[in-house]
């Protein structure tokens, strides 16, 4: 999926792919976390 930075998502939409370092720096890889059942994404205001 091509980065769109204007998208907007509303409540019930498919959340677009996406990796991101998680709190331990290692990557996180959305689809093959979801390959093992559902994800609930929390994100965290501030710096930790």
């Amino acid at each position: 999926m091509p980065r769109d930075h204007t998208t907007t998502l509303h409540v019930g939409d498919p959340t677009p792919d996406f990796t991101l370092a998680a709190t331990d720096g290692a990557p996180f890889h959305l689809a093959a976390t979801l390959a093992s059942g559902p994800v609930l994404l929390l994100f965290l205001r501030g710096a930790f």
